[in-house]
């Protein structure tokens, strides 16, 4: 058997390998014009849970972002001659504090973008997030969310999709996993209170050993 600490590197160094790839390269460009426009974000979804956990193949990027009307006409305007965007889906998705997605015209790869809710678990992590280097030639980093919050995220929505989804499932045990000793227990029993998942994240924990 492998020591644990070389299977963890091994991994994380794995991932960024797996992931420097078009989903990467289209997920910087988002996070540089958000940065660009003052517009805090945090990476979640797959992409996250590839980073902390078991790299795996992505069909899309999730990022949430704390987008306000005052942004929608120069976040469009910087991004229209790369991506499909549409200004009125993101209006829509602003009032409502719902997702709308953009679509890269040379690769076809997908961005989700969440607008943020106000709601504690939402500020919480923003707050937590940190940088985390996405490619390294040339190096670039953009903002990701913690383990916690990625685990905490996937239970979120592994119950909102009816606790069916065996992929949102393996991507949280892979992050417990690949994380064990090193998470914040009562920073995630915190969290799965305010999302009302503390059942899912007990099993999680019994199931990741």
């Amino acid at each position: 058997w492998l020591p644990f600490c070389w299977v963890t590197n091994w991994l994380e160094r794995f991932a960024i390998i797996m992931l420097n790839d078009e989903p990467i390269r289209v997920t910087l460009l988002v996070a540089e014009v958000l940065e660009k426009l003052g517009i805090k974000y945090v990476i979640g979804g797959s992409l996250a849970s590839a980073l902390h956990g078991v790299a795996r193949a992505t069909m899309d990027t999730d990022i949430v972002a704390d987008l306000h009307h005052e942004h929608v006409e120069a976040f469009v305007e910087t991004l229209k001659s790369t991506f499909y965007v549409d200004d009125e889906m993101i209006r829509d998705a602003i009032r409502s504090h719902r997702s709308f997605n953009i679509i890269h015209l040379e690769s076809f790869f997908k961005v989700d973008i969440f607008v943020s809710k106000e709601r504690e678990f939402d500020r919480l992590q923003m707050a937590r997030r940190s940088p985390y280097v996405l490619s390294t030639e040339p190096e670039q980093s953009a903002y990701v969310a913690s383990a916690e919050d990625t685990i905490l995220a996937k239970l979120e929505w592994y119950r909102i999709g009816g606790e069916v989804s065996d992929r949102q499932w393996r991507d949280i045990l892979g992050v417990m996993k690949v994380q064990a000793g090193k998470l914040d227990l009562e920073y995630l029993q915190r969290g799965a209170r305010l999302l009302k998942v503390t059942d899912l994240l007990d099993r999680a924990i019994k199931e990741a050993g």
